[in-house]
Order: C-alpha cells, then structure tokens, then sequence
C-alpha cells in the first residue's frame, strides 16, 4: 500500500519514514541509493571545483580522454564533470570525421591545435584513439595507417608529457548484453535517438574484434607517463562517483610527479 498525503503529513524524521515503509512494506532502497549517490556527486564536484582553481592558478595544461565502446556512458560522465565547472578553463573536444584537407595531414595535428591552454582542463570526447579501436575495427583506415599510429602514439604522448601537459585516459568498459540494452532504450527514446547510428549496432556484430583492438591498444600505449585507468560502466551511476574520485586524489594532485607506473591499466 502507498504512502498516503495523510501518512506523510505526519512524519517529522527519517526514521519515522523508514518505520512506516517497514509497516506498509515499501521498500524505499532505490530512493535512498538515489540520494546517497547525488550527495556523493556534489561533494565530488565541490572537489573538482577546487581542482580546477588549482590547474588555473598554477597555469597547469589537463587533458582528461574518455574512450570506451558506444553507448558505455563517456558523454554522461564528461556531463557530471563539467557541471559546476567555470567554462571559461574548462572545455569538451568532440571532433568531427576529418575533412578532405585533414585527412591528408598528420593524423595528430587536428588534435594538437585543441590541446589545453594554460590553466585549462580538456575534456576528449573520444581523442586520437579512434584510430586504435574503432578505425581499424570499422575498416576506416588502412593497416599501415593503424600501424603508423600504434609506432607514434607513445612517442607523442611522451612529448606531450615532456612538455608539462597531463594526460589522464579513462576506458569505460561495458558488457555486451549492457550495451544491447543500451542501444535499445536509446531507440525507443525520441530524446536520445541521435546517439545512434548504424556504426553503434556492428559493435555488437563485431564485438570480438574490438577486444582484440581494445587489448592491443592496452599493450602498445599503457605507459609510465600516460596510463589507463579502465572504469567498469554497467552500473553508471557507480562509474560517475569513480571517474570523479579517481581524477581528482590519484592522477592530478598536484603534479605529474604523482604519476605512477602500471603494469596493467588499473581497474575501477
């Protein structure tokens, strides 16, 4: 049975609530995950408030790159992230598919031109790693594209990271049957359907194939100076309160002398 506007007129505490969902056997779990997880959230971006006047003050350049498989929740959480940032120092980089005159140049120099400025924290939608997995995957380069790529990307992150820009990469991780439903919901919801695209559905059709690329990806570019960090995204509110503790305490406070070598990307 319900609560009733009469019940709920007479509670004056929580735990005059929580006695009255125990008599009318209302389970109220999912309300009080609800709010445990958006007071989480706040003090979280209370956090990155405070990170972010620090990176302006000490004019540090951050890059922060979210890639992951579709729909593993990478817009969502650079959402959460920027929030109650300042957008004057703060900005999202989604790139379009290159132009005809892009295509022909280096293949790093379309993202070179939108790395940080001083004081500025980047956000990559997607980065230079569409190269890695999802080209080669869809067939949109060719393989001496892909190896050309997998050769340089250390060396130019090292240069990056010689040149005093932090580079943080987080890979979403996301279950194929999660991601199915994903694809689903989103085709059912006029709101969202303009996140799908027929590129989304081959990464369930060629899913195998993108775990090969995902681990050689891991192998070839997991480095001292430039590490993942994979962030399992089945449950996305539990990933949100992740990426943001992660960024914030282990990877940016308060130089890139706090970067630490990985055997293997860590795993949240």
């Amino acid at each position: 049975m319900p609560f009733t506007a009469k019940d709920l007129s007479q509670l004056g505490s929580r735990k005059e609530l929580l006695n009255l969902a125990e008599q009318k056997n209302i389970s109220l779990k999912k309300p009080l995950d609800n709010l445990k997880y958006e007071k989480e959230l706040l003090e979280l971006q209370a956090e990155l408030v405070n990170l972010q006047k620090h990176i302006s003050d000490h004019k540090l350049r951050v890059a922060v790159i979210f890639e992951g498989r579709d729909a593993a929740g990478k817009g969502g959480a650079i959402k959460r992230f920027k929030e109650h940032l300042n957008p004057r120092t703060s900005r999202v980089v989604a790139l379009t598919k290159p132009t005809e005159v892009e295509q022909g140049q280096w293949y790093f120099r379309r993202y070179i031109k939108v790395l940080p400025n001083p004081g500025e924290i980047v956000f990559f939608d997607r980065s230079w790693y569409n190269r890695a997995v999802v080209e080669p995957v869809m067939d949109f380069c060719t393989p001496e594209q892909y190896s050309q790529f997998i050769v340089q990307v250390p060396e130019f992150e090292h240069l990056l990271y010689e040149d005093n820009l932090i580079i943080i990469k987080f890979w979403f991780s996301i279950s194929k049957s999660e991601q199915k439903r994903r694809f689903k919901s989103r085709l059912n919801n006029p709101l969202k359907q303009w996140k799908f695209s027929p590129v989304d559905m081959q990464g369930q059709k060629l899913w195998d194939r993108y775990t090969h690329y995902k681990e050689q990806m891991f192998s070839k570019t997991h480095t001292n100076f430039s590490p993942w960090v994979i962030v399992k995204t089945n449950d996305k509110k539990r990933h949100d309160s992740k990426v943001c503790v992660m960024f914030c305490h282990n990877l940016i406070i308060p130089t890139r002398e706090n970067l630490r070598f990985l055997s293997y990307p860590t795993l949240m």
